[in-house]
């Protein structure tokens, strides 16, 4: 009686299931995780780069300064809800303890009322200024990629055809559309 010792790859070619690096084994589908994918590359010039970015966001200062006033204001009316809202519950209390003890007048419905109606007040102006705050930043965001991408194609059409035959068509497409993706989703 012999013992075999074979290896894993040896194990999955007699199985009958995938070569190694490929298929559902370890790390995802594609055999690699999430290593397999393309290294980014890094800055040259990350503060050049960041000066740029902020130079092109300057024609939206003030759409940008009006996403953040409405930002704050959202932010503010979401924090002072549970505050008043807390009134009515100190009320309900006082009043609920009130006629337990027969001292007290008994709730008063009315003042709660109107507590939870400011609340509702509040809550709906926040989310007012959360929906238009986050419809200014899609129009903005959207215009700043269609420009980023028109900048790219006309910067693209102004290259020597040197560049182009020193470089894969693959590398290109990849760089720019990686760029764009990058900058319009954040």
């Amino acid at each position: 009686m012999s013992i075999q010792i074979r290896t894993r790859s040896e194990n999955r070619k007699s199985a009958g299931g995938p070569p190694p690096g490929r298929g559902p084994g370890r790390g995802g589908p594609m055999g690699r995780g999430h290593m397999g994918m393309m290294p980014g590359e890094k800055a040259r010039d990350f503060r050049g780069t960041m000066r740029k970015l902020i130079q092109y966001l300057g024609a939206y200062r003030i759409g940008i300064l009006i996403v953040m006033v409405f930002a704050v204001a959202s932010t503010a009316f979401s924090i002072v809800g549970p505050k008043i809202l807390g009134q009515a519950t100190t009320k309900l209390f006082e009043g609920i303890m009130g006629e337990i003890s027969g001292t007290g007048t008994g709730i008063d419905f009315r003042y709660i009322g109107e507590i939870l109606l400011l609340t509702l007040a509040l809550y709906l102006g926040s989310s007012l200024f959360g929906l238009i705050q986050g419809w200014i930043m899609s129009h903005i965001a959207m215009d700043i990629t269609y420009r980023f991408r028109r900048d790219i194609a006309e910067k693209i059409n102004r290259m020597p055809f040197k560049y182009f035959d020193n470089t894969s068509q693959g590398e290109v497409l990849s760089r720019i559309t990686n760029d764009v993706d990058t900058v319009s989703q954040t």
